[in-house]
């Protein structure tokens, strides 16, 4: 694990959120919902010093704090087209727009959106919902060659097995809670198709959305039959993966 992350520091935020600092030291924020997740320690609700955020979609439980982040730290805002539309509207200067497919070099990391299966909008201070764009994944590669794959949120789907085959994920963050995203079994054959070793499984907290079923318990039961290869990485809020 030490040797595969090459001094990348991953901890995680709770539900989908992390920060991730990298080698050289840059700071990276994926779906920062920090303040009202219920799941983030309390220490870790203040963003600090951020240099980028990576938004998978626009609602409220990925979306998040990124705005007033933004606004305070200046940092890039990398997301779709649509809301990188909507935070030029909410005063987010430094945006950095992405669609599936396309790679990006931001802040000493190269980022490639890749496809998710989900909805995407953003809940308005009336309670109104504004199109969103679609979706999406990162796959994200480090100084080291560390690369990185947050799936957002999405079931599976067959191209995954794409995704593994041209930019070679070496950990994924899975969500698993079912109902809203893939469960655990889908979750397994995710990482099946990926053909990664490590998996951190995400998104699954009742806490967060009582909807929730899966467990991380329930993963490593399918993937001893689907991929018994692959490690899980089980993180609480708060925890790190480090070199």
């Amino acid at each position: 694990m030490e040797q595969m992350l090459g001094g990348t520091r991953i901890n995680y935020l709770g539900h989908s959120a992390f920060r991730i600092v990298t080698a050289g030291g840059e700071q990276i924020l994926i779906d920062p919902f920090l303040t009202d997740n219920p799941t983030t320690p309390e220490d870790l609700k203040e963003a600090g010093s951020v240099d980028t955020i990576l938004v998978t979609h626009g609602h409220f439980d990925h979306l998040g704090d990124t705005v007033p982040i933004a606004q305070q730290t200046g940092a890039a805002v990398v997301s779709n087209f649509e809301i990188f539309s909507y935070l030029q509207g909410q005063g987010v200067e430094n945006g950095q727009p992405i669609q599936k497919g396309g790679t990006a070099e931001i802040g000493g990391i190269k980022v490639t959106a890749t496809n998710a299966f989900h909805s995407s909008s953003i809940q308005t201070e009336d309670g109104s919902l504004i199109y969103g764009g679609e979706p999406m994944g990162y796959v994200i590669e480090f100084e080291s060659g560390f690369r990185l794959y947050h799936a957002g949120d999405t079931s599976v789907f067959g191209d995954m097995q794409l995704i593994g085959q041209l930019y070679h994920p070496d950990l994924a963050l899975l969500p698993i809670g079912d109902r809203l995203v893939m469960g655990p079994f889908e979750a397994a054959h995710a990482a099946r198709l990926l053909g990664v070793q490590h998996v951190v499984p995400i998104h699954y907290s009742p806490d967060v959305l009582p909807f929730f079923t899966g467990t991380p318990e329930k993963l490593r039961e399918h993937l001893d039959e689907i991929a018994p290869d692959v490690t899980v990485h089980v993180m609480q809020p708060g925890d790190d993966l480090a070199s």
